[in-house]
């Protein structure tokens, strides 16, 4: 076994890889051929695989274990790979380091794949890669926000599939940016100029009045669902269906 000091990443021949993942050199080839791992460190005839690849290995075991083909197995990993972004560009804005962030969730891809029972296609992963809520850093799955990862898994949990809370997340931003916008216009011309003149950091004067925003947003979210959710027990027919009068 040969060991990059630089790096300290520590690099296996074939046979080493194989025994440390628990898998014949036979599977290891075969997964190489269906280019499930990234190609290994060529020197002269000697192929040298490192910790990543032993990552990947114990990946597509435990995708295995909870029942993933290796098709569907390589459709997840090639969706990873193709929406690969920069985590620092995900999760920072340059110039504003002081403003407040959500929380990132670091999670192993197969941690994603439990958490939602199967509903981790394809699909749904370039949904959220497109827009933004996941990253790609190293062997880890980076989740943007924990409450969104949170409010997710409770919507699925319920029974709403995945693909519509993405689908509905999108809808949200959209309404979302135009909420954003009413208020940063609101304090940009009553507010952030005389903070600025008083030598107030504008970062933190955002932060001072973004729980008036949130809340509401809050009240105004709260009145309006009851009141769609009223008018649909208004429009729903009675149990037992209508009866006629004789």
């Amino acid at each position: 076994m040969a060991t990059s000091e630089a790096d300290e990443v520590r690099e296996y021949r074939m046979t080493e890889l194989a025994e440390k993942a628990g898998i014949t050199v036979r599977t290891l080839r075969f997964y190489r051929e269906r280019k499930l791992l990234p190609p290994p460190r060529r020197e002269g005839r000697i192929a040298w695989y490192d910790d990543h690849h032993l990552a990947r290995l114990r990946t597509i075991a435990a995708l295995l274990d909870r029942g993933h083909t290796l098709g569907g197995i390589a459709e997840l990993l090639a969706a990873f790979e193709s929406g690969r972004r920069d985590v620092g560009e995900l999760l920072g804005l340059p110039g504003a380091a002081s403003w407040p962030a959500e929380t990132p969730v670091r999670l192993r891809p197969e941690a994603l794949a439990d958490y939602f029972h199967g509903e981790v296609t394809p699909e749904n992963l370039s949904t959220s890669l497109d827009l933004g809520y996941l990253a790609v850093d190293g062997d880890e799955i980076v989740h943007l926000s924990r409450r969104l990862l949170d409010v997710s898994h409770a919507l699925v949990e319920q029974g709403v599939p995945l693909a519509a809370v993405l689908g509905a997340a999108r809808e949200v931003r959209e309404h979302v940016e135009a909420i954003a916008e009413t208020f940063v216009t609101l304090l940009r011309a009553h507010v952030l100029a005389d903070a600025v003149e008083r030598g107030e950091d504008v970062g933190e004067t955002v932060e001072r009045l973004r729980p008036l925003a949130t809340s509401a947003v809050d009240a105004e979210l709260t009145m309006a669902m009851n009141r769609r959710m009223q008018a649909e027990l208004d429009e729903a027919p009675p149990r037992g269906g209508a009866s006629e009068d004789q």
